[in-house]
């Protein structure tokens, strides 16, 4: 939101929680055009639930039970690891744009996101690309860019791509 006069920045260790920072856009014409449409109507849309409680916490059970190697999930460690400026494991450019990087909660939302990724692609077992598929909304919100970065234009954004050609892929991914 653009005002946001009364409301405070959640400090970091709340932030952590939040799984996944989505950014949404705006909606395309269609689509705002239906919202409008169907917003305005004089009947309001009926809702059918499409999941209960119980499904719900089904579909988790089942995302938990998602294989991974131990291989992909020291990649998942290694890329956080590679986040924190102060570690022997960040990368020049991490010290240089961060101030500081993602704690231990990355890895379990890493890889829990990959494993309903891999899930969601009708896969049993995770890959290194379902966790570079999550990374960007997982991490971006887990790091602090510093004044430098800012005046150059590096988000945390660029900084988790830099990462995927710093961290290498184990063998077989």
């Amino acid at each position: 939101p653009i005002e946001q006069e009364g409301t405070y920045p959640l400090p970091e260790a709340q932030l952590d929680r939040f799984m996944f920072k989505v950014l949404i856009d705006y909606p395309t014409y269609e689509e705002e055009l239906t919202i409008a449409e169907t917003t305005t109507a004089g009947e309001l849309p009926q809702i059918e639930a499409v999941l209960d409680r119980d499904g719900i916490l089904d579909i988790q059970r089942t995302v938990r039970k998602v294989l991974i190697a131990r291989s992909v999930t020291a990649y998942a460690v290694q890329l956080v690891r590679a986040t924190r400026p102060n570690s022997e494991d960040a990368p020049d450019f991490v010290k240089k744009y961060l101030s500081w990087g993602a704690g231990p909660r990355a890895c379990q939302a890493l890889l829990l996101g990959g494993k309903a990724h891999a899930l969601l692609d009708g896969r049993v077992h995770v890959s290194t690309d379902d966790i570079r598929y999550v990374a960007r909304p997982v991490l971006r919100h887990r790091l602090a860019t510093s004044f430098r970065a800012e005046s150059d234009g590096v988000s945390a954004d660029h900084i988790v791509e830099k990462l995927f050609h710093e961290v290498r892929e184990p063998a077989g991914k």
